[in-house]
Order: C-alpha cells, then structure tokens, then sequence
C-alpha cells in the first residue's frame, strides 16, 4: 500500500488487522472460515433456521453426481474466498469451465496468499449450497457488519458484484446513515433500503462476535428471510486503502488490541 508497517504500535485498520494476522491465534477461526465447519457452528450457537440449505459436500469435483442437483444452485470452496460457480440455469452450466475454476481453487492454500492463518489448515472440500434470489431485486445484497470487541460499529453493503458496473460498497453507521468515506470500491450514488432485519443482524453479529478483536459477519436477506453467509476475520487482507485516509484511523480506532491473548 505504499506505506511503512508500524506493528510495535499499530494505529491504523489496515494496520491492526496485520498485527492480528501475527498474534490473535485463536484455534476456533479455523472452524469459522471453514464454509462447511462454520455451518455446524452457526446451527449450534444461532439456530439453523439462518443457514442457505445446503445441498452437498464432496472433496473432489468429480464427486459430484450433477443430475441429483436442483436447476439453480451454488458451488463453493470450503477453503478459500471467491471460488465459487454460480449456476441459475443446470442445461447451460458449462461444466467444463465450473470444473476448472473448482480445481484450480481447490488446489491452492489460501494462506499463502495474505497469510491469513485460519486458513492454512482448513480441509479442501466443496458444497453446493441453494440458489437464494430476492424476487424484487436481481442484485441480491450482502450485508457485512463489522464487530470491534464485540460490538458491531459500522455495515457495508455490497452491490452490482456481478454486474457490469461492478462492484459497490457503501458503509452505514448503526443508524443507517451513509458514513462519508469509501474502501477501495466506489459507493452507490443513491442510498440503499435499511434491511428489514438489521436489529435481528446486530443481535446476532454481536453474539457470534463476543470475545473477539475484529471480525465480520455476513448477511443476506431473500423473501423476508434472513441468512447467515460467512466469517472473515481480515476485510479486505487489511490491504484495501480508505478515501479519505482519516478513517483508516477511525475504524482502527475502534480496534482494542489490550484484550488479544497474544500467541506466536
């Protein structure tokens, strides 16, 4: 990014998460990056009701018997961040590609990348997952809400990921302002609906958050249901700049490192 790492006294977000990578080791991030692992504990802590139904787990591609899937639906890496195949219609799933994507991700560690440790020992497996789509809106949303210590401070929404315009995110505050600044991607020019679910997506971000330094929690709401959709511990890597530069500080503010339990 341009600029020296201060890890003796982080100040910044992008700082702090680095600083996490290194010394915040708790075993459970192993489980909770796992996208099979983490629905187990998702069931466990905040019922099942919030989970995608979840249509099959393999540990190969050519596992899969295709003609036992439904016409719509979602395969996903268990291991990795972006190794997905989206399929909205089985006759045209151009299954020579979606078997390239998912081996070439298969095959690679994703800590090696970003070193980003709860990866590294995560079992390489792939789940097909229900095919979730809002009637009302093509853009389906993902709402991400960002907990420090705990406590969710601020949400980004991400739009138009798979779209021509690509992708948007747009911070709120907990009041559903538009907060004055962006990460890496544009925002949108016009403000987006607050979420029918947004206190329930606090309540629960809160709770999986608790005793945690940083982490974000994942939603999605379809047909007046709310879903969980998945941990990441390091937004963006910790590798994504904020225009303006102030806020880097800000939410790296928000950050308390005095209560990590620091393991090497």
């Amino acid at each position: 990014m341009g600029k020296k790492l201060n890890l003796n006294d982080p100040q910044t977000f992008n700082e702090k998460l680095q600083w996490l990578k290194l010394y915040d080791r708790n075993p459970l991030y192993t489980r909770l990056v796992d996208k099979y692992e983490v629905r187990k504990y998702i069931a466990e802590t905040i019922g099942e009701q919030y989970l995608i139904p979840l249509l099959g787990v393999w540990n190969s591609f050519d596992e899969i018997d295709f003609e036992r899937l439904p016409n719509q639906f979602v395969l996903k890496c268990t291991h990795d961040s972006g190794g997905l195949v989206i399929c909205k219609d089985k006759s045209k799933l151009d299954l020579k590609q979606a078997r390239r994507k998912i081996n070439h991700c298969i095959k690679k560690n994703y800590f090696y990348n970003t070193r980003e440790w709860p990866y590294k020992n995560v079992k390489p497996r792939i789940i097909a997952e229900q095919f979730i789509k809002d009637d009302i809106d093509d853009d389906l949303k993902d709402y991400k809400l960002i907990c420090f210590n705990g406590e969710v401070k601020c949400t980004f929404v991400c739009t138009n990921r798979h779209t021509g315009a690509g992708l948007h995110m747009t911070f709120y505050d907990n009041d559903w302002r538009v907060m004055p600044f962006e990460r890496h991607y544009p925002k949108e020019s016009v403000p987006i609906r607050r979420p029918a679910h947004f206190e329930k997506m606090k309540e629960i971000a809160e709770q999986l958050s608790s005793r945690m330094a940083l982490v974000r929690i994942d939603f999605y709401e379809v047909k007046g249901k709310l879903y969980f959709g998945e941990v990441t511990f390091y937004p963006g890597s910790g590798f994504e700049e904020f225009t303006p530069d102030s806020y880097d500080y800000l939410l790296g503010s928000w950050i308390n490192l005095s209560k990590v339990h620091q393991t090497t």
